[in-house]
């Protein structure tokens, strides 16, 4: 057993020659994830078959769309050529073109539906430089419709066969990257830890190739293999690898990492950079080359500005409108829970805000009247951790107050504060005011106003521990974006009609 400072970088015998140039064409077929080669011709299919029912919805829609486009008996043959065909197979190019079939985009992230909108851009602009170039006269709501109709068909396409893979990478643990991390054993243990949070990632940690030697993991129980003082390349054969993680600093010396890429040109196998900025969304990073060193620009999160105007602006608007359409809600809600245990409709407790100021949060009651008389004698029996309170089969909730609290209901009252601008519709959720100081990372939880829902409820709420919700929660507070937001309250409406850890 030898100590080893850094990855050894050896090429073996049977791979090409570093600096000579490779045909683009001669590229050796990936060892073992070809997830993408069928999951690539489903999207051709379904974005082919999008763009037909686009142009057929569009001719059928409109009454005169055989008039409105000048087809007459000579050249119908040609114009359904054009409708059913051509246009279709222009779809395609564009989005090739977009890159919205590379596989470094399909299955996670949003860039593969930006790319997709581009290339319905694209689409538009050559198909009206076409009629203008050739003087055809086409009708404009024909045209539109079946435009956007087929950017809409491409878009839902898209979305349904990512929700298919993420289920087979879920449940089958298929269709995923088997990935070998290379650094220390802290920095390899984190990316491990990140990656297997996010099973539709399809990114699966199978070995760890440690760069300080064997000695660093002794005694220490690793969830996968763990190896030292071997040739990366072999290494990557033997565990049957088709990706390597760089993690941390685990290049040490200059030009290594450089010398590892091109050992691994031709091999069919992925080289990833895993850096030391954890829970930083790519928005914030920018990589700005300076003389051929790549420098990691990290931006500051966005806690003022017109972004932020913007949100409190839609908080309340949105919050005005809710009150008004669930009024019958709530006097069906407030008959049932004084029915139910005679009291006060609403439970207003002292919350923690943003920059620490207190308020009283509004609730529906979901709790016997003397909940807090009783909360002393069941303090033993807290099934959660840190600064939370939760019992799964609380004896304190009275029978309607448990759908309440299933369903979510109870948190309604909540657009008052956020009416007020107490809180948002999104951020952390506020924590009473009575369970101590909010110190260290968990006082950055207060640079944004509290939210009705938030991160840490669309991934998993009262089934998280402590340490995580505070993870989740400072990263939406240095990653929120106004369309962070809108991805979160859409994941709400599913976590709510799952009842996902509500108690």
């Amino acid at each position: 057993m030898r100590h080893v400072d850094s990855f050894e970088i050896q090429p073996p015998a049977s791979s090409p020659t570093n600096g000579v140039p490779r045909s683009a064409w001669a590229r050796a077929r990936r060892r073992a994830s070809r997830w993408h080669r069928p999951y690539i011709a489903l999207l051709l299919v379904l974005d082919f078959g999008a763009a037909v029912l686009a142009s057929w919805i569009s001719i059928s829609q409109f009454e005169q769309a055989r008039a409105g486009f000048r087809v007459t008996e000579d050249n119908a043959t040609w114009f359904h050529i054009v409708a059913y065909l051509l246009l279709p197979l222009g779809w395609l190019i564009f989005l090739w073109g977009t890159g919205s079939y590379d596989r470094r985009y399909l299955g996670l992230g949003t860039d593969e539906f930006k790319r997709a909108g581009r290339a319905s851009v694209a689409v538009a602009a050559g198909v009206s430089f076409l009629a203008f170039a050739t003087k055809t006269d086409l009708s404009r709501k024909a045209v539109a419709t079946a435009l956007i109709g087929a950017m809409v068909l491409i878009l839902l396409g898209r979305y349904l066969a990512r929700l298919v893979l993420h289920t087979i990478r879920r449940r089958v643990g298929q269709a995923a990257q088997r990935m070998m991390l290379v650094g220390t054993l802290p920095e390899t243990l984190e990316v491990y830890t990140a990656v297997s949070r996010s099973p539709a990632a399809g990114l699966i940690p199978i070995a760890i190739h440690l760069t300080d030697g064997y000695a660093a993991a002794r005694g220490i129980d690793t969830p996968i293999p763990v190896y030292a003082g071997r040739d990366v390349m072999s290494l990557v054969r033997e565990v049957g690898a088709d990706t390597i993680a760089v993690c941390g600093s685990a290049s040490t010396e200059p030009g290594e990492l450089r010398r590892l890429a091109w050992q691994l040109e031709g091999s069919g196998v992925d080289l990833i950079v895993a850096p030391q900025l954890t829970d930083i969304a790519g928005p914030r990073v920018h990589i700005r080359p300076i003389e051929g060193l790549p420098l990691l620009h990290v931006e500051e999160p966005t806690l003022s500005g017109p972004a932020l105007l913007a949100k409190n602006l839609l908080d309340r608007l949105a919050a005005g409108f809710g009150l008004l359409l669930l009024a019958p809600l709530f006097m069906v809600i407030a008959v049932t829970i004084r029915i139910s245990d005679p009291g006060p409709v609403f439970f207003r407790q002292p919350r923690v805000g943003h920059e620490g100021r207190t308020f009283r949060v509004w609730k529906f009651r979901t709790m016997y009247v003397d909940a807090e008389q009783r909360l002393a004698s069941l303090v033993d029996q807290n099934e959660t951790d840190g600064m939370l309170f939760k019992i799964k089969e609380d004896p304190r909730v009275f029978p309607a107050g448990r759908f309440l609290r299933a369903s979510s209901l109870d948190e309604l009252p909540q657009l008052i504060n956020v009416l007020w601008g107490e809180m948002s519709l999104v951020g952390p959720r506020p924590l009473p005011a009575d369970d101590g100081d909010f110190l260290g990372d968990v006082r950055r939880r207060l640079l944004v106003r509290p939210g009705i829902t938030g991160l840490w409820q669309v991934s998993g709420r009262s089934d998280l521990s402590w340490d995580e919700a505070v993870r989740l929660d400072l990263y939406y507070v240095d990653n929120w974006s106004l369309a962070y937001d809108l991805a979160i309250l859409w994941r709400t409406i599913g976590v709510v009609l799952a009842r996902k850890g509500a108690y």
